[in-house]
């Protein structure tokens, strides 16, 4: 176990060595979104599925810095890797490729999780509730931090170039959370369009959160987190198969 937790070890040091980089952004900029849209937006919505509008936000505010830290995570981190020519010496080591992965990820999964005990805590300034179900909320930041860290990964694999990390940031992920219902209820939405939003696999993550934090959903629990688990065994699959296969590892 050594190798392995050396490896996590190095991961949590990498992001953990520039905080105001990788941590303090996403606090400052929950802050921003919540007094923003919580006040201003909120003194006129008033209430989102029963529940105060600023309160029905932040479970959407955390899952989405829980995808977008995750994501950040892993693929500089492999892609740098990859730059740099480093991951030559972690593929000599005698870890299994699963272990590589897992390791890599449990680096994804720290920072998801130092980034939402931040952004949970910006949020007891305007609103103080507890979790409805701690156990669902749980389950959620722990899979879709796993599933993004596994994205981020395959990501930096395909990734020639640094600016094509930010490129599927831009044109996928940040679309599909913003359409996921971070701001908004699926009532809110028009009827033509909701069908196009129930094929967004983090519409299913973002109500998952939300349930498990105030314990309001647009969308089937069970549904929500079968549809995690598929997906954090699909992209955890892909990922040890490209490490074993050396896909753009090995020159």
């Amino acid at each position: 176990m050594i190798g392995f937790t050396t490896l996590v070890r190095r991961e949590i040091v990498r992001f953990t060595c520039v905080f105001t980089q990788t941590i303090f952004p996403p606090v400052v900029s929950s802050f921003l979104y919540i007094f923003i849209f919580g006040f201003s937006l909120g003194g006129r919505i008033e209430t989102v599925q029963g529940a105060p509008y600023l309160v029905f936000l932040i479970p959407g505010l955390i899952m989405m810095y829980v995808i977008e830290s995750a994501y950040a995570n892993t693929s500089s981190s492999l892609f740098i890797s990859r730059w740099a020519n480093n991951i030559e010496e972690l593929l000599v080591t005698p870890l299994s490729y699963l272990e590589m992965v897992a390791a890599i990820l449990i680096g994804g999964l720290a920072r998801s999780l130092v980034v939402v005990s931040g952004v949970y805590a910006v949020s007891l300034c305007f609103v103080r509730f507890l979790p409805a179900h701690p156990a669902v909320m749980f389950y959620f930041v722990v899979l879709v931090s796993l599933i993004f860290s596994a994205a981020g990964m395959i990501t930096a694999l395909f990734a020639e170039e640094f600016e094509h990390l930010s490129l599927i940031t831009t044109f996928v992920i940040t679309p599909l959370i913003f359409l996921g219902g971070v701001f908004h209820s699926l009532s809110m939405v028009p009827a033509p369009l909701r069908w196009i939003t129930q094929f967004n696999p983090i519409f299913y993550m973002i109500n998952g959160m939300r349930y498990g934090m105030i314990g309001r959903s647009d969308a089937s629990i069970p549904v929500c987190a079968a549809v995690v688990l598929v997906l954090f065994a699909a992209f955890l699959t892909a990922t040890v198969y490209l490490f074993r296969i050396g896909f753009k590892l090995r020159k």
